[in-house]
């Protein structure tokens, strides 16, 4: 994977935590500096390592399923960008409490939008030839930063780009997906 694909991916994969991120922006008098780096430290953090476990847990079982892995990594990526889409065209709100910083909340809430890094490991492992190291530090760097940006942007101009944020990394997994899918299959070069 290229740096660009690499970097569409980060901000693909960060689109969850931004959504919260501007959730939790939306729920402050006064977005602080703490509360911002709280959320970027919290989310940036765990984008980096569940790629990293993913990778490690589809590189013991790459050679099983090395005849298929590229439709496996296709349709995890499909699966994960739907369901973000689907989120994304949702009239429910999701029930976050997005007022609360303790521990256990920002614990709950990093695992939750991560879970789809731990998906994109697996599909990075299969895929082959990439640096999951580069890869995991550019996804929490990414990840960081859109979080800490999303309090900001959340608490000054509320839940209008909640939505379409979403939408927007659910079409970039979908479209790495397919990209994957059709190298492996000889379509693309």
């Amino acid at each position: 994977m290229s740096i660009g694909e690499l970097l569409l991916l980060a901000v693909g994969l960060s689109m969850d935590a931004f959504a919260v991120s501007v959730c939790k922006g939306l729920a402050m008098k006064k977005a602080t500096l703490k509360a911002e780096l709280t959320c970027g430290v919290w989310f940036g953090g765990f984008q980096a390592l569940m790629p990293v476990i993913g990778f490690f847990l589809g590189a013991l079982f790459a050679d099983a399923i090395e005849a298929f892995d590229h439709w496996v990594a296709f349709i995890l990526l499909a699966i994960i960008g739907v369901n973000m889409l689907k989120e994304a065209l949702s009239q429910e709100e999701e029930d976050v409490p997005c007022a609360d910083m303790c521990v256990k909340t920002m614990f709950i809430m990093a695992v939750a939008t991560s879970i789809d890094a731990l998906a994109v490991g697996i599909s990075l492992a299969m895929a082959g030839s990439v640096n999951i190291l580069a890869a995991a530090l550019l996804i929490g760097v990414c990840t960081f930063l859109l979080s800490a940006m999303g309090v900001k942007i959340g608490n000054v101009f509320g839940s209008r780009y909640e939505r379409k944020a979403q939408m927007a990394g659910g079409i970039i997994l979908i479209l790495l997906g397919v990209k994957i899918l059709m190298e492996h299959l000889g379509i693309l070069a």
